[in-house]
Order: C-alpha cells, then sequence, then structure tokens
C-alpha cells in the first residue's frame, strides 16, 4: 500500500484545523455525520464546540456521538443528551445520538480478526461520509485515543461498546484478554471504514494530553506540551504519526504519556487495523507553517 498524506502544522487553532482540512482535497458530500468526543461531564480537558465550530460551519455537517456502556453521565440517552446541552453543543451545532432508540444496525465485519459483527445506532445509516475529529490524548484501556478508537467505540453503541470491550462476549466488557479487546477495535474500525467506502476525513488534535481520556469525569491534567493538529484521509497512518510524535518529543511529561500507552500496549490496535489493509502505518508527513 502506498505512504498515506499526513498534515500537520504545530499551530493548534480552530482556523489552522480548517485550513488543514481543506488540504486534504476531500470533499465530504451528502449527509455529513462529525463524529467528536463531547467530553464526560466534570472532564477538563475534552475539546469545546467552540474550539470546532469553523470546520463544523464548513462541512454542514451533524455532530453525531453515541451512549456509553458505563456508568456517568452519558450511558442513557436521557442523561447523555441533556450533557450534550450543558456542554453547549446542540447551542451551535445540529446534533444526532446516534443510538438514542434502538435497534442496533448491525455492520459486518467479515475480514474481522475477533468479531465478525459491529454494531453501531440505527441513526448511523442517515449519512454519506463522515469526518472524525479526534483529540488525541492518553487512554485508560486503550493506551491512547485517536482516530481508531473514535470509529470504532466511538461509533459503536453502547451495546455495540461492551461487545468491542468484550471482544465478541459483551457480559465481558472488563475482564476479557485485553489484546482481544485492542484487536476488536482495529476490527470494528476497519467496518466503519468499509461502510463510508472512502468518503471519510480525520483530523486529530494533540493538545491537553491528558494520560485519560475525555470519557473519564476525573482526568488527570495534561501531562506533557501540545504537540500540534494532523490531517489524513487515514485513520491508521494519522494515529501512527502521533505516537511518532509523541515519541520524537523532548517534553519531559513525554515519559508519562508513553507509558501509558505502552503499559496498555497501544500500538496493538494500529498493528491490527494495518494487517486488515484499510489504511497504512507509512505516511508522509508533510508540515504546514
Amino acid at each position: 500500500m502506498m505512504s498515506a498524506k499526513v498534515y500537520f502544522s504545530k499551530t493548534i487553532t480552530p482556523e489552522k484545523v480548517l485550513e488543514l482540512y481543506r488540504l486534504l482535497g476531500k470533499e465530504l458530500t451528502g449527509n455529513v455525520a462529525i463524529k467528536l468526543h463531547s467530553g464526560e461531564k466534570g472532564n477538563q480537558n475534552f475539546l469545546k464546540p467552540e474550539f470546532w465550530k469553523p470546520i463544523i460551519d464548513e462541512v454542514k455537517g451533524t455532530v453525531v456521538e453515541c451512549n456509553t456502556a458505563y456508568d456517568g453521565e452519558r450511558n442513557t440517552t436521557e442523561k447523555h443528551v441533556k450533557l450534550i446541552e450543558e456542554h453547549g453543543w446542540s447551542k451551535y451545532f445540529d446534533f444526532d445520538l446516534l443510538d438514542a432508540e434502538g435497534p442496533d444496525v448491525i455492520i459486518p465485519v467479515p475480514n474481522g480478526k475477533i468479531i465478525k459483527e459491529n454494531y453501531v445506532g440505527k441513526n448511523l445509516l442517515k449519512y454519506d461520509s463522515m469526518l472524525v475529529l479526534s483529540h488525541f490524548k492518553g487512554h485508560p484501556m486503550g493506551g491512547f485515543g485517536g482516530a481508531l478508537k473514535q470509529l470504532s467505540i466511538g461509533v459503536a453503541s453502547s451495546f455495540g461498546k461492551a461487545y468491542i470491550h468484550g471482544a465478541g462476549e459483551p457480559e465481558k466488557i472488563w475482564t476479557a484478554e485485553h489484546d482481544l479487546f485492542l484487536e476488536s477495535m482495529a476490527d470494528a474500525a476497519g467496518s466503519v471504514v468499509d461502510y463510508f467506502k472512502g468518503n471519510a476525513a480525520y483530523i486529530n488534535v494533540m493538545m491537553n494530553m491528558s494520560v485519560d481520556c475525555d470519557c473519564c469525569a476525573k482526568a488527570e491534567d495534561p501531562c506533557m506540551k501540545d504537540i500540534g493538529i494532523l490531517a489524513s484521509l487515514d485513520p491508521i497512518a494519522i494515529d501512527q504519526a502521533c505516537l511518532d510524535l509523541v515519541y520524537a518529543s523532548d517534553d519531559p511529561g513525554r515519559d508519562h504519556l508513553i507509558e501509558r500507552i505502552e503499559s496498555r500496549n497501544g500500538v496493538l490496535t494500529v498493528e491490527a487495523a494495518a494487517k486488515l489493509g484499510y489504511g497504512s502505518r507509512e505516511y508522509e508527513l508533510i508540515e504546514v507553517e
């Protein structure tokens, strides 16, 4: 597979997000789903609606989220919709909770190594293309969260999240063998990539990088300095580029983030995704002032 183009800028502004997106030269057509992390109640690190507003206004899409599979303020439709309003998303944007009501849609994962089906909210069927806006940071279970996590756990319904976490056995949501969970994420992400048939684009923003995810109500404060914004049409390449930038950093806080990534074997998700062939770990980093 040819190496992917990944555009990168050290300047982190809403306007720069839009500039890098335009450099991709990809027009997202039809009904555009914009997947981002809306933030758990109490989380201080997630990227706010104002930050994403220029890019969302540009593509005229609908912000989409899914219910969680763990206790908190986003595990029921009623609580989740209320928090979306509190965090300001519905003030600025059209918003769609994909699994607000059942039944889920099952996307086949014919080439999946661990799971052969992926459960997503039925509203996903309304969309023709997807813009994935990811806040790159650590993650308590995945090691890190970027584009692949958004495509997998992020797009999965509440049941689908348990199914991925449990590596096909939802009742084992917190007890499945850890590497099987990581490989299941790669399987699920691939099914969503296939579903949109290339009508997708990815932005990763490397700021507020805590070892914890935006799903944590009590997250650690960021542990290293901000790095920049990346944009690509390849979800595997963009996550690999982010990992490489963390390792290349001379910031003293990088070791704490790397410890989180390595202790959870986070790179396995990227490796497993590349083996499935819906993207490449080889990329050309194109720096933009």
